[in-house]
């Protein structure tokens, strides 16, 4: 009897780490100290010591119950991003720069090429917001998880100096909400998906022209990271004043996390398209419009509120980093909350 007779394959482990270090390269930032494959990953804090005063910010996160689309399509080289994602849209929300990423891969069996997959997204996540990714576990968990499945989350760490922190302290009425266009559902509300759609081959591979894609390909769509379009913004001069990143919970959760008592958010359902996405998911499922925003993102994945004077600078700014944008609604006196009309 050996370990791999009881269902951990080390030699399997080696492959994998050999495989993906090519990745993990690309996301290298010069902070990063020695190499890759150590039991800890080292990061200096040379570059941010003339901070006034250097802030960190943290987020950890994961994919959720998306994964299980990825099973069944057999592609995993997207839900990478979504997780890094989930984690640095938080770190950029409180405006923070995301410095470093680690993950995590809890897997039934151990298959090289399809952990070094996983990871090649995860890599390609960071890359697009800067971060390094610095260190990761693989957990091979024979008996616990099926052969051919795996759950992924992940940590990220970050900085901002403290007078740069985005809090919503001195948001006020006559402020005016941008919204930054989602790519489709993200990475959350997939429970509520598969029950909606029935999860078979035939049915993820099925054409929607609504869609101009298969149902799979809209479902499966990377969550959009939004680091470098709230770091346009600052470097345009425009001050963010609040901003809520929309996840679980939808915006009746969300939008509320980035007020303070005595504001309103009141925000405008005609002010943009809603993705074809969401409609033939309400339609399928007979869901309820409040559900829904209480759920999804509903096609915005961003809110942040800006002074009304800042607005065509910051929506500029958004459009230059690559991302779409909307005035979707404003924030008024009253009570802690959110209006949508």
């Amino acid at each position: 009897m050996d370990y791999k007779n009881a269902g951990v394959d080390i030699e399997a482990g080696y492959q994998s780490v050999e495989l993906m270090k090519q990745y993990v390269k690309e996301t290298m930032r010069p902070e990063v100290l020695g190499g890759i494959g150590g039991f800890s990953g080292a990061f200096s804090m040379e570059k941010i010591k003339d901070m006034e005063k250097p802030t960190l910010v943290s987020g950890t996160d994961g994919v959720g119950t998306k994964i299980k689309l990825a099973f069944l399509m057999d592609k995993h080289d997207t839900v990478g991003i979504d997780c890094v994602a989930m984690c640095v849209n938080d770190i950029a929300c409180a405006g923070g720069e995301p410095l470093f990423f680690l993950d995590y891969i809890a897997c039934g069996r151990n298959e090289p090429n399809k952990i070094a997959t996983i990871v090649k997204g995860v890599a390609e996540g960071c890359r697009q917001c800067g971060a390094a990714l610095i260190g990761g576990e693989t957990a091979e968990h024979p008996g616990l998880m099926p052969e051919d499945e795996y759950d992924l989350a992940g940590f990220a760490v970050g900085v901002v100096d403290e007078k740069d922190l985005i809090t919503g302290a001195d948001l006020r009425a006559g402020d005016v909400l941008i919204g930054i266009a989602s790519s489709g559902v993200h990475s959350n509300g997939f429970s509520l998906v598969r029950k909606v759609f029935d999860m078979t081959k035939e049915s993820l591979d099925t054409y929607y022209d609504a869609l101009g894609k298969t149902l799979g390909e809209a479902l499966i769509e990377p969550t959009i990271i939004y680091v470098k379009a709230l770091k346009s913004v600052k470097d345009s001069g425009v001050r963010i004043k609040a901003c809520s990143h929309i996840t679980g919970g939808g915006f009746y959760e969300n939008v509320p996390r980035m007020l303070h008592d005595g504001v309103h958010a009141v925000i405008r359902k005609d002010s943009y398209e809603v993705p074809a996405i969401f409609g033939l998911l309400q339609e399928k499922g007979g869901i309820e419009e409040h559900m829904m925003y209480n759920t999804y993102n509903m096609g915005i994945g961003m809110i942040v509120a800006v002074d009304s004077g800042d607005v065509d600078r910051a929506m500029e700014a958004v459009r230059a980093a690559g991302e779409t944008c909307y005035v979707i609604g404003e924030i008024k006196d009253g009570e802690k909350g959110v209006t949508i009309c």
